[in-house]
Protein backbone atom coordinates (compact mmCIF):
# COMPACT_ATOMS: atom_id res chain seq x y z
CA UNK A 1 0.00 0.00 0.00
CA UNK A 2 1.57 3.67 -0.69
CA UNK A 3 2.57 6.05 1.61
CA UNK A 4 -0.24 8.33 2.67
CA UNK A 5 0.52 11.97 2.13
CA UNK A 6 1.97 13.57 4.07
CA UNK A 7 0.65 16.67 7.25
CA UNK A 8 2.24 19.67 5.60
CA UNK A 9 4.49 21.20 8.84
CA UNK A 10 4.08 24.61 9.73
CA UNK A 11 7.61 25.94 9.74
CA UNK A 12 8.61 29.90 10.05
CA UNK A 13 11.09 30.46 7.48
CA UNK A 14 12.61 33.91 7.55
CA UNK A 15 12.96 34.71 4.36
CA UNK A 16 11.27 34.12 0.92
CA UNK A 17 14.42 32.25 -0.66
CA UNK A 18 13.67 29.59 2.49
CA UNK A 19 9.89 29.00 1.54
CA UNK A 20 10.68 28.48 -2.30
CA UNK A 21 13.58 25.96 -1.22
CA UNK A 22 11.30 24.33 1.28
CA UNK A 23 8.45 24.18 -1.44
CA UNK A 24 10.37 22.59 -4.45
CA UNK A 25 11.63 19.92 -1.39
CA UNK A 26 8.18 19.04 -0.95
CA UNK A 27 7.32 18.64 -4.42
CA UNK A 28 10.75 16.61 -4.95
CA UNK A 29 9.22 14.45 -2.19
CA UNK A 30 5.90 13.82 -3.39
CA UNK A 31 6.80 13.50 -6.80
CA UNK A 32 10.03 11.91 -6.91
CA UNK A 33 11.07 10.52 -3.61
CA UNK A 34 7.40 8.84 -1.30
CA UNK A 35 5.79 6.92 -4.63
CA UNK A 36 8.72 4.73 -5.44
CA UNK A 37 9.84 4.28 -0.98
CA UNK A 38 8.67 1.41 -0.77
CA UNK A 39 9.20 -0.75 -3.38
CA UNK A 40 12.58 0.41 -3.27
CA UNK A 41 13.43 -0.08 -0.53
CA UNK A 42 12.36 -3.59 -0.31
CA UNK A 43 14.51 -4.07 -3.26
CA UNK A 44 17.39 -2.89 -1.55
CA UNK A 45 17.60 -0.15 -4.61
CA UNK A 46 19.74 2.82 -4.06
CA UNK A 47 18.01 5.87 -6.16
CA UNK A 48 21.51 7.47 -7.17
CA UNK A 49 19.49 8.81 -10.41
CA UNK A 50 17.55 10.89 -7.51
CA UNK A 51 20.57 12.08 -5.99
CA UNK A 52 21.85 13.23 -9.34
CA UNK A 53 18.40 15.44 -9.72
CA UNK A 54 18.75 16.50 -5.96
CA UNK A 55 22.37 17.55 -6.90
CA UNK A 56 21.39 20.00 -10.27
CA UNK A 57 18.66 21.40 -7.80
CA UNK A 58 21.23 22.63 -5.58
CA UNK A 59 20.50 20.60 -2.45
CA UNK A 60 23.11 18.51 -2.20
CA UNK A 61 25.24 21.91 -0.51
CA UNK A 62 23.06 24.15 1.27
CA UNK A 63 24.94 24.94 4.28
CA UNK A 64 28.29 25.69 2.01
CA UNK A 65 29.40 29.03 0.77
CA UNK A 66 28.12 30.22 -2.82
CA UNK A 67 31.82 30.78 -3.79
CA UNK A 68 31.82 27.13 -4.34
CA UNK A 69 28.86 25.90 -5.67
CA UNK A 70 26.68 26.06 -2.18
CA UNK A 71 23.52 27.15 -1.30
CA UNK A 72 24.81 29.41 1.96
CA UNK A 73 21.44 28.65 3.51
CA UNK A 74 21.77 28.65 7.37
CA UNK A 75 21.60 25.74 9.33
CA UNK A 76 18.38 25.73 10.16
CA UNK A 77 16.98 26.18 6.91
CA UNK A 78 18.66 23.24 5.46
CA UNK A 79 17.84 20.84 8.59
CA UNK A 80 14.17 21.37 7.71
CA UNK A 81 15.17 20.08 4.30
CA UNK A 82 16.25 17.36 5.54
CA UNK A 83 13.56 16.51 7.91
CA UNK A 84 11.15 16.64 4.65
CA UNK A 85 13.34 14.36 2.72
CA UNK A 86 13.56 11.96 4.99
CA UNK A 87 9.89 11.98 6.29
CA UNK A 88 9.46 10.70 2.27
CA UNK A 89 12.19 8.35 2.41
CA UNK A 90 15.16 7.99 5.12
CA UNK A 91 17.41 6.93 3.26
CA UNK A 92 17.29 9.70 1.01
CA UNK A 93 17.47 12.20 3.67
CA UNK A 94 20.20 10.33 5.62
CA UNK A 95 22.55 10.49 2.20
CA UNK A 96 21.97 13.98 2.08
CA UNK A 97 23.15 14.18 5.70
CA UNK A 98 26.08 12.40 4.85
CA UNK A 99 27.06 13.92 1.92
CA UNK A 100 26.81 16.98 3.78
CA UNK A 101 29.25 15.49 6.17
CA UNK A 102 31.55 14.43 4.09
CA UNK A 103 32.25 17.81 2.85
CA UNK A 104 32.50 19.02 6.18
CA UNK A 105 36.27 18.42 6.58
CA UNK A 106 37.56 20.00 3.15
CA UNK A 107 35.10 23.55 3.22
CA UNK A 108 35.96 24.13 6.79
CA UNK A 109 39.62 23.31 7.33
CA UNK A 110 40.52 22.94 3.21
CA UNK A 111 43.15 25.91 2.13
CA UNK A 112 41.72 28.29 -0.72
CA UNK A 113 42.96 26.05 -3.31
CA UNK A 114 41.72 22.70 -2.15
CA UNK A 115 38.14 24.35 -1.49
CA UNK A 116 38.58 25.67 -5.29
CA UNK A 117 39.87 22.34 -6.93
CA UNK A 118 37.46 20.10 -5.37
CA UNK A 119 34.39 22.14 -3.55
CA UNK A 120 32.38 22.86 -6.65
CA UNK A 121 32.20 19.29 -8.14
CA UNK A 122 31.45 17.69 -4.34
CA UNK A 123 28.92 20.28 -3.89
CA UNK A 124 26.91 20.22 -7.16
CA UNK A 125 28.79 18.74 -9.55
CA UNK A 126 26.54 15.12 -9.53
CA UNK A 127 29.22 13.91 -7.09
CA UNK A 128 28.33 11.26 -3.97
CA UNK A 129 30.58 11.16 -0.77
CA UNK A 130 31.00 8.87 2.39
CA UNK A 131 32.84 9.44 6.07
CA UNK A 132 35.20 6.90 6.73
CA UNK A 133 35.70 7.46 10.65
CA UNK A 134 34.75 4.04 12.38
CA UNK A 135 36.83 0.59 11.84
CA UNK A 136 35.29 -2.90 12.75
CA UNK A 137 37.75 -2.45 16.06
CA UNK A 138 37.07 1.11 16.78
CA UNK A 139 33.17 2.52 16.99
CA UNK A 140 32.60 4.59 19.87
CA UNK A 141 36.05 4.81 20.60
CA UNK A 142 36.74 6.44 17.14
CA UNK A 143 40.23 7.63 18.64
CA UNK A 144 41.78 4.46 18.57
CA UNK A 145 41.29 3.70 15.18
CA UNK A 146 44.11 1.83 12.88
CA UNK A 147 43.76 2.67 9.65
CA UNK A 148 47.79 3.59 8.67
CA UNK A 149 49.00 6.78 6.20
CA UNK A 150 52.46 6.54 5.76
CA UNK A 151 54.16 9.44 4.40
CA UNK A 152 56.55 8.47 0.82
CA UNK A 153 57.79 11.74 -0.10
CA UNK A 154 55.27 14.35 -1.64
CA UNK A 155 52.66 11.58 -0.98
CA UNK A 156 50.96 9.03 1.40
CA UNK A 157 50.07 5.27 1.27
CA UNK A 158 46.92 4.23 3.01
CA UNK A 159 46.45 0.86 4.29
CA UNK A 160 43.58 -0.52 6.41
CA UNK A 161 39.96 -0.99 6.43
CA UNK A 162 36.72 1.05 7.42
CA UNK A 163 33.29 -0.28 8.98
CA UNK A 164 29.93 0.74 8.63
CA UNK A 165 30.04 3.14 5.66
CA UNK A 166 26.95 5.06 4.32
CA UNK A 167 27.70 4.78 0.42
CA UNK A 168 30.65 2.62 1.17
CA UNK A 169 31.25 0.70 -2.70
CA UNK A 170 29.38 3.77 -4.48
CA UNK A 171 30.76 7.10 -3.47
CA UNK A 172 32.95 9.11 -5.39
CA UNK A 173 34.93 10.41 -2.96
CA UNK A 174 35.47 9.50 0.40
CA UNK A 175 36.95 11.99 3.72
CA UNK A 176 39.43 9.08 5.64
CA UNK A 177 40.84 9.41 9.07
CA UNK A 178 44.34 7.56 9.18
CA UNK A 179 46.64 7.28 11.89
CA UNK A 180 49.88 9.05 10.84
CA UNK A 181 51.33 9.93 14.01
CA UNK A 182 51.35 7.94 17.59
CA UNK A 183 48.42 6.72 19.58
CA UNK A 184 45.44 8.77 20.19
CA UNK A 185 43.67 11.62 19.03
CA UNK A 186 46.57 13.58 18.28
CA UNK A 187 48.15 11.08 16.05
CA UNK A 188 45.07 10.84 13.37
CA UNK A 189 44.98 13.31 10.02
CA UNK A 190 41.87 13.47 7.46
CA UNK A 191 42.72 12.85 3.71
CA UNK A 192 40.16 13.37 0.23
CA UNK A 193 40.71 10.14 -1.67
CA UNK A 194 38.46 9.75 -4.70
CA UNK A 195 36.12 6.67 -4.88
CA UNK A 196 38.08 5.12 -7.94
CA UNK A 197 41.59 5.02 -5.98
CA UNK A 198 43.41 2.68 -7.26
CA UNK A 199 43.67 0.22 -4.38
CA UNK A 200 40.53 0.68 -2.53
CA UNK A 201 37.69 -1.61 -2.76
CA UNK A 202 34.68 -2.30 -1.07
CA UNK A 203 33.42 -5.55 0.85
CA UNK A 204 29.29 -6.44 -0.01
CA UNK A 205 27.00 -4.21 1.69
CA UNK A 206 25.81 -5.20 5.19
CA UNK A 207 22.53 -7.21 5.40
CA UNK A 208 20.92 -4.71 7.34
CA UNK A 209 17.01 -4.86 9.53
CA UNK A 210 16.03 -1.53 7.89
CA UNK A 211 17.83 1.34 5.60
CA UNK A 212 18.12 -1.60 2.99
CA UNK A 213 18.42 1.21 0.17
CA UNK A 214 21.03 2.80 1.76
CA UNK A 215 24.35 0.62 1.10
CA UNK A 216 26.74 0.31 4.34
CA UNK A 217 29.76 -1.36 3.75
CA UNK A 218 33.19 -1.76 4.68
CA UNK A 219 36.05 -0.10 2.81
CA UNK A 220 39.40 -1.80 2.20
CA UNK A 221 42.57 0.53 1.67
CA UNK A 222 45.51 -1.21 0.23
CA UNK A 223 48.32 0.80 -0.39
CA UNK A 224 46.02 3.72 -1.31
CA UNK A 225 48.75 6.23 -2.56
CA UNK A 226 47.36 9.90 -1.89
CA UNK A 227 49.25 13.10 -2.79
CA UNK A 228 49.89 15.58 0.02
CA UNK A 229 47.59 18.21 -1.96
CA UNK A 230 44.52 15.65 0.28
CA UNK A 231 45.47 16.21 3.02
CA UNK A 232 43.11 18.40 5.03
CA UNK A 233 44.38 20.71 7.75
CA UNK A 234 47.61 20.00 9.65
CA UNK A 235 49.27 16.31 10.36
CA UNK A 236 47.56 15.60 13.61
CA UNK A 237 44.52 17.57 13.23
CA UNK A 238 41.93 15.03 11.81
CA UNK A 239 40.36 14.08 15.41
CA UNK A 240 39.50 17.27 16.19
CA UNK A 241 38.15 18.05 12.42
CA UNK A 242 36.08 14.54 12.97
CA UNK A 243 34.24 16.17 15.73
CA UNK A 244 33.31 19.56 14.41
CA UNK A 245 31.79 17.25 11.38
CA UNK A 246 30.09 14.78 14.13
CA UNK A 247 28.50 17.73 15.81
CA UNK A 248 27.31 19.26 12.78
CA UNK A 249 26.43 15.96 11.31
CA UNK A 250 24.29 15.02 14.81
CA UNK A 251 22.13 17.78 14.01
CA UNK A 252 21.18 16.27 10.28
CA UNK A 253 20.05 12.68 12.16
CA UNK A 254 18.32 14.37 14.49
CA UNK A 255 16.25 16.60 11.49
CA UNK A 256 16.41 13.14 10.23
CA UNK A 257 14.50 11.10 13.15
CA UNK A 258 12.14 14.08 13.11
CA UNK A 259 11.51 13.92 9.76
CA UNK A 260 10.66 10.09 10.23
CA UNK A 261 8.74 10.50 12.80
CA UNK A 262 5.94 12.80 11.45
CA UNK A 263 6.02 10.06 9.08
CA UNK A 264 4.85 7.81 11.03
CA UNK A 265 2.42 10.13 13.20
CA UNK A 266 0.87 11.37 9.84
CA UNK A 267 -0.24 7.93 8.84
CA UNK A 268 -1.38 7.02 12.45
CA UNK A 269 -3.51 9.93 12.24
CA UNK A 270 -4.83 9.05 8.40
CA UNK A 271 -5.73 5.17 9.76
CA UNK A 272 -7.19 6.18 12.94
CA UNK A 273 -9.86 9.08 11.07
CA UNK A 274 -10.54 5.79 9.07
CA UNK A 275 -10.55 2.72 10.64
CA UNK A 276 -14.21 1.74 12.34
CA UNK A 277 -14.47 -0.72 15.30
CA UNK A 278 -17.86 -0.71 17.32
CA UNK A 279 -19.77 1.90 14.88
CA UNK A 280 -17.08 4.30 14.92
CA UNK A 281 -13.85 5.47 13.94
CA UNK A 282 -10.89 4.45 16.51
CA UNK A 283 -10.19 7.88 16.50
CA UNK A 284 -13.09 8.40 18.67
CA UNK A 285 -11.38 6.13 21.72
CA UNK A 286 -9.55 8.26 24.87
CA UNK A 287 -7.05 6.31 24.55
CA UNK A 288 -5.83 6.33 20.75
CA UNK A 289 -6.05 9.99 21.04
CA UNK A 290 -3.87 10.52 24.29
CA UNK A 291 -1.20 7.89 22.30
CA UNK A 292 -1.65 10.78 19.36
CA UNK A 293 -1.37 13.45 21.40
CA UNK A 294 2.02 12.06 22.78
CA UNK A 295 3.16 11.36 20.12
CA UNK A 296 2.63 15.13 18.35
CA UNK A 297 4.22 16.62 21.42
CA UNK A 298 7.40 14.51 21.11
CA UNK A 299 7.70 15.98 17.66
CA UNK A 300 7.44 19.52 18.12
CA UNK A 301 9.58 19.55 21.55
CA UNK A 302 12.41 17.29 18.85
CA UNK A 303 12.19 20.28 16.46
CA UNK A 304 12.42 23.09 18.62
CA UNK A 305 15.38 20.95 19.93
CA UNK A 306 17.47 20.73 17.14
CA UNK A 307 16.13 24.45 15.71
CA UNK A 308 17.24 25.66 19.02
CA UNK A 309 20.88 23.96 18.52
CA UNK A 310 20.70 24.72 14.50
CA UNK A 311 20.51 28.77 15.15
CA UNK A 312 23.30 28.03 17.59
CA UNK A 313 25.41 27.45 15.32
CA UNK A 314 24.28 29.96 13.04
CA UNK A 315 25.63 32.66 15.27
CA UNK A 316 28.79 31.09 15.73
CA UNK A 317 27.75 29.86 18.98
CA UNK A 318 28.91 26.63 21.01
CA UNK A 319 26.41 23.65 19.70
CA UNK A 320 28.07 20.56 20.98
CA UNK A 321 25.93 19.99 24.08
CA UNK A 322 22.46 20.83 22.48
CA UNK A 323 23.81 19.41 18.83
CA UNK A 324 23.93 15.70 21.30
CA UNK A 325 20.96 16.44 22.94
CA UNK A 326 19.03 16.78 19.93
CA UNK A 327 20.48 13.75 18.68
CA UNK A 328 19.39 12.14 21.69
CA UNK A 329 15.84 13.30 22.03
CA UNK A 330 14.74 13.26 18.69
CA UNK A 331 15.96 9.28 17.88
CA UNK A 332 14.80 8.24 20.81
CA UNK A 333 11.44 9.97 20.34
CA UNK A 334 11.67 8.12 16.75
CA UNK A 335 12.08 4.66 17.99
CA UNK A 336 9.16 5.30 20.37
CA UNK A 337 6.65 6.97 18.08
CA UNK A 338 7.29 4.35 15.39
CA UNK A 339 6.53 1.85 17.55
CA UNK A 340 3.47 3.39 18.91
CA UNK A 341 2.25 4.11 15.37
CA UNK A 342 2.30 -0.11 14.92
CA UNK A 343 0.32 -0.22 17.60
CA UNK A 344 -2.57 2.28 16.45
CA UNK A 345 -2.83 -0.14 13.08
CA UNK A 346 -2.71 -3.10 15.20
CA UNK A 347 -2.03 -5.94 12.75
CA UNK A 348 -2.26 -4.19 9.89
CA UNK A 349 1.01 -2.11 11.34
CA UNK A 350 3.26 -5.57 11.38
CA UNK A 351 2.61 -5.78 7.76
CA UNK A 352 4.75 -4.61 5.02
CA UNK A 353 1.57 -3.07 3.13
CA UNK A 354 1.83 -0.07 5.37
CA UNK A 355 4.67 1.87 6.30
CA UNK A 356 4.96 2.10 9.59
CA UNK A 357 6.72 -1.27 10.05
CA UNK A 358 9.74 -0.14 7.81
CA UNK A 359 9.53 3.32 9.37
CA UNK A 360 10.16 1.55 12.58
CA UNK A 361 13.22 -0.57 11.52
CA UNK A 362 14.93 2.52 10.28
CA UNK A 363 14.17 4.42 13.22
CA UNK A 364 16.62 1.78 15.53
CA UNK A 365 19.27 2.67 13.40
CA UNK A 366 19.05 6.24 14.06
CA UNK A 367 20.03 5.46 17.63
CA UNK A 368 23.08 3.49 16.55
CA UNK A 369 24.81 6.18 13.86
CA UNK A 370 27.53 9.36 14.02
CA UNK A 371 27.22 7.98 18.16
CA UNK A 372 25.27 5.88 19.82
CA UNK A 373 22.42 7.52 22.29
CA UNK A 374 24.67 6.33 25.27
CA UNK A 375 27.56 8.37 23.22
CA UNK A 376 25.30 11.33 23.20
CA UNK A 377 24.69 11.12 27.14
CA UNK A 378 28.27 10.79 27.92
CA UNK A 379 28.84 14.41 25.37
CA UNK A 380 25.94 15.61 27.17
CA UNK A 381 27.50 14.49 31.24
CA UNK A 382 30.76 15.69 30.14
CA UNK A 383 29.73 19.66 29.38
CA UNK A 384 27.80 19.30 33.13
CA UNK A 385 30.06 17.87 35.74
CA UNK A 386 33.32 17.39 33.46
CA UNK A 387 35.28 14.93 31.65
CA UNK A 388 35.27 11.14 33.67
CA UNK A 389 37.92 10.22 36.20
CA UNK A 390 41.10 8.52 35.23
Amino acid sequence: MPDRAPQTVDRRLLTEEAEDLLALVRDIAEREIAPHAAEEEDAGHFPRELFSLLSASGLLGLPYDSEYGGGAQPYAVYLQVLEELAAARLTVGLGVSVHTLSCHALAGFGTKEQRAAHLPAMLGGGLLGAYCLSEPASGSDAASLRTKAVRDGDAWVLTGTKAWITHGGIADFCTVMARTGGEGPKGITAFLVPGDAEGLSAAAPERKMGMKGSPTAQLHFDGVRIPDARRIGEEGQGFAIALSALDSGRLGIAACAVGLAQAALDEAVAYARERRQFGRPIADFQGLRFLLADMATRIEAGRALYLEAARLRDEGRPFGRQAAMAKLFCTDAAMAITTDAVQVLGGYGYTADFPVERYMREAKMLQIVEGTNQIQRMVIARHLVGPESR
